[in-house]
């Protein structure tokens, strides 16, 4: 990849990264990673993007990471040098659209493809859906790696970059043959369950046991952390105690509590199924930072023999940011190599597999790319 780094997140700024990628000959697509403090606009952007003729993906976050550096503001363009077929899915949130009617019509040729990058609108009430219907479609012939773009806000606005312009309520693969391995981890623990989800709305938790989510929830919080739930300290005490869906054979898959609806039930990144089984979890600094080397380590193991990498791309959830505080730091350090290039973004939900696993929409967890 040929990476480039702004750090002022000016437009101008973007503009003169894309003219440089543009020029370069070697890049054949173009990833972008910005931050959400940049404030870029429709009206911004638009006209910047639409200029570009090389293939364009990738959405802006609550922060990118560069090296050993976490960045609120600022931008990346990363040029790949092998080709990439980019597709936009629109319309995440409705529940009329079948996604895999989408993803056959639309891609007929993917035979060569060894790597999908997979962004998102993170704020989206279908995402599952869309990464179900992806392995439903491909399968597990390649590997997979992206995240949910967004702002901590929880406002939904344009955040996926395209030839077109900024999007919103969408994804965006881009297909590449790019050889990588994906490594994938995220450090948390059981404290109490399992509680069977007896009803759910896609990402809101209505009931666990047939009792009411949050009261279920509220009672085994407040009793673990010695905290008392208030009208404004919600996500300052559920960022630390994420819901653990079990899945068989493989570490769970983390969902994030994110906010409460008018009736009570617990809104989560990413959608939550009725009938399964989910536990409360727990991490500490050391699990969470050991779990993110674990993921580099799964993702060199992953590679071919007789390929070596020259990228890393971490993708990380901005919750575990929240959650590590100061100490994010010696995470980003735990998975830095001074001669191995590394960028990424702190996400809404993570989007992985190995080439092994199932595809999963994953939250408050560690992913992490290597490529040739």
């Amino acid at each position: 990849m040929k990476i480039q780094l702004d750090k002022t997140g000016t437009a101008y700024a973007l503009e003169n990264l894309l003219t440089t990628a543009q020029a370069d000959t070697s890049v054949q697509a173009i990833l972008i990673m910005a931050c959400d403090a940049n404030e870029f606009t429709k009206e911004k952007i638009n006209p910047i993007l639409q200029k570009v003729k090389k293939p364009i993906f990738g959405g802006i976050f609550p922060g990118i990471m560069h090296q050993t550096d976490k960045l609120e503001k600022g931008t990346i363009v990363a040029g790949l040098t092998k080709s990439a077929d980019v597709y936009l899915i629109p319309n995440l949130s409705d529940m009329d659209v079948d996604y895999e009617d989408i993803l056959d019509e639309k891609i007929t040729d993917f035979q060569r493809t060894k790597t999908m990058f997979v962004f998102v609108d993170g704020l989206s009430h279908r995402i599952s859906a869309l990464i179900d219907s992806l392995f439903n479609i491909f399968g597990l012939e390649m590997n997979y790696i992206g995240g949910g773009a967004g702002s901590l806000s929880f406002v939904q606005k344009p955040v996926l970059f395209t030839n077109e312009g900024l999007m919103q309520d969408a994804a965006i693969l881009a297909l590449t043959d790019i050889e990588s391995g994906v490594g994938v981890n995220h450090g948390w623990t059981d404290v109490d369950g399992p509680f069977k989800v007896t009803e759910s709305d896609r990402n809101a938790i209505k009931t666990l046991d047939w009792k009411p989510a949050f009261k279920v929830y509220k009672e085994v919080v407040e009793k673990h952390s010695g905290k008392i739930f208030t009208d404004d300290n919600f996500f300052d005490i559920v960022k630390g105690y994420p819901f653990g869906i079990s899945k068989l054979g493989t570490e769970k898959i983390v969902r994030d509590p994110l906010s409460l609806d008018e009736n009570d039930c617990l809104v989560c990144v990413g959608e939550v199924p009725q009938d399964v089984f989910v536990h409360i979890l727990k991490g500490n600094t050391e699990s969470l930072i050991n779990a993110a080397q674990k993921a580099l380590s799964l993702a060199v193991e992953s590679l071919k023999p007789d390929v070596s990498y020259k990228t890393t791309f971490f993708i990380d959830c901005v919750s575990r940011v929240l959650f590590l505080n100061k100490e994010f730091s010696k995470e980003l350090l735990a998975v830095s190599d001074e001669s191995v290039p590394l960028i990424g973004a702190l996400t809404l939900g993570e989007i992985a597999n190995n080439g092994k696993d199932y595809l999963e929409f994953y939250n408050k967890t560690s992913v992490i790319g290597v490529f040739e």
